[in-house]
């Protein structure tokens, strides 16, 4: 597949190997906000995303107005995925959506919400967290999907519609037919995926090569694993995921992959990873500046 066109708009060379550092959830409980606060100050984390529908987003959008130039998206919610803490959706309380389990909450697993979504009733509720983001003050740098819920074939038209309609970047991967394929698609699918990313590249929207993270599910010390994680990013521009919180007796009660989470944010308050990645020669930019792109002239 040609190189990525972001790379040269923002003046990179075609071998560059950039990174989009993306913490997520931010705003899911009150142990995610002094965590990604700390990492806005750290400096190493370029950017985050918020989850509207939860009860802590208010105070994140608090931060974020004292804060201006913080880097936020809006982490698009469609599920509500723990046992004894969850949220609903802004634009609706009607069964009929498909958006809202037997529970009145949002659906725990993205499988539910293909299943049972209304695709008009996910277009509105995405609209809506975009609405309320903005409206709190947040200056709304792009878009991406929690548990990826959006990434459906009937709910990505919206999605896309929802990024070009603000101006805003969102979460979609440049793959050619082979990358589809690998991806587990069929044939069939894979082509019309490819020929789909083609033409949103064609329209300006800023497209990802690539997307990884750290996993939630190793506690401990993840310093060296995120070493290896730089060490290996292939030209182009990667979004790289991190979930990180900081160790609470609330976080502990809400999530079964809590110490995950917590050594997400330990690692990445690592001063040791951050003279790694700064000597890398991996160039590390936030959504801020791809947004830049799509708002040029």
């Amino acid at each position: 597949m040609r190189p990525n066109p972001v790379l040269r708009k923002l003046g990179f060379a075609n071998e560059d190997r950039v990174v989009i550092i993306h913490a997520d959830d931010v705003g899911m409980c009150q142990a995610t906000l002094p965590a990604f606060a700390d990492l806005v100050d750290f400096g190493l984390v370029s950017c985050g995303a918020t989850m509207v529908p939860c009860p802590w987003f208010p105070s994140l959008a608090a931060y974020c107005r004292q804060h201006p130039g913080v880097d936020l998206g809006v982490h698009l919610t469609l599920t509500s995925e723990w046992d004894g803490y969850r949220w609903g959706p802004l634009s609706t309380r009607d069964p009929a959506s498909g958006l809202i389990d037997e529970e009145g909450y949002l659906h725990r697993r993205s499988e539910e919400v293909y299943a049972h979504g209304d695709a008009a009733a996910v277009g509105l509720e995405m609209q809506a967290q975009v609405a309320r983001a903005l409206s709190a003050g947040i200056d709304v740098t792009h878009v991406d999907t929690h548990m990826g819920a959006v990434a459906h074939p009937r709910f990505i038209p919206a999605y896309v519609q929802l990024a070009l309609e603000h101006r805003l970047p969102a979460m979609m991967l440049r793959l050619d037919e082979a990358g589809w394929r690998e991806m587990g698609m069929d044939g069939e699918t894979a082509a019309f995926a490819a020929r789909f990313v083609q033409q949103l590249e064609e329209q300006g929207l800023p497209l990802l090569d690539r997307l990884t993270g750290l996993p939630l599910d190793q506690a401990g010390d993840q310093v060296e694993l995120a070493r290896r994680t730089f060490d290996v990013l292939p030209a182009g521009v990667t979004h790289l995921i991190i979930h990180p919180a900081q160790d609470t007796p609330e976080l502990r009660a809400i999530a079964p992959d809590w110490a995950g989470r917590v050594a997400n944010y330990r690692a990445f308050m690592s001063e040791e990873l951050r003279d790694t990645v700064r000597n890398s020669g991996v160039q590390v930019i936030g959504y801020r500046a791809v947004r830049a792109l799509m708002r040029e002239g």
